[in-house]
């Protein structure tokens, strides 16, 4: 209970009020979107990638409490798009180039900011991202992943499942690597 208590904590970054419209500086996520990946979308042209998190990979799979096979990258990318709807996020460029720029984005929740790349780890369908030293770029969501790997939340609770900077490393390794 007093993990589940600091998770939950630890998901709120400031209390607010309603928002009709993106504040100055954000942008609405929802607004034209195109969902790629659990953590990359497209909209008005541009692509978008959530700060910090590393969303399941499209094509590795896992093995459900049933015994099928299902695809991890599908499973993070259902959720993704299950928190856009439920919570109609905003968000601000924080980092990019001309092809990708990276975002944080919040949602209000219970009067309160969750941070939405925050709230797809301690659910336990994202994943801390990590640098090229294998550090993760913003400790407190490695933290968020180690709760939810402890409690086996989201896909955490099925014993196959990879984490996706172990399956990066090794394609990095491999010759002709990474795509």
């Amino acid at each position: 209970m007093k993990r589940r208590l600091l998770a939950v904590f630890s998901l709120a970054m400031i209390a607010g009020q309603s928002v009709v419209a993106a504040p100055a500086g954000y942008f609405d996520f929802t607004t034209g979107t195109v969902l790629e990946t659990g953590d990359t979308w497209m909209s008005s042209g541009k692509r978008y990638r959530l700060y910090g998190l590393q969303a399941c990979l499209r094509g590795t799979t896992y093995t459900d409490a049933s015994g099928n096979k299902r695809d991890c990258g599908e499973a993070s990318l259902a959720v993704l798009a299950a928190f856009v709807k439920d919570t109609r996020p905003v968000c601000a460029a924080v980092a990019g180039s001309k092809d990708l720029t990276f975002a944080v984005c919040y949602a209000l929740v219970g009067g309160q900011r969750l941070d939405l790349a925050m709230m797809m780890i301690s659910e336990g369908y994202g994943f801390a991202s990590l640098d090229s030293a294998g550090m993760p770029l913003y400790p407190a969501y490695a933290v968020a992943e180690q709760g939810a790997r402890e409690a086996r939340r989201g896909l955490w609770q099925f014993n196959d499942v990879q984490h996706p900077a172990i399956l990066l490393s090794r394609a990095a390794r491999k010759p002709g690597g990474l795509p």
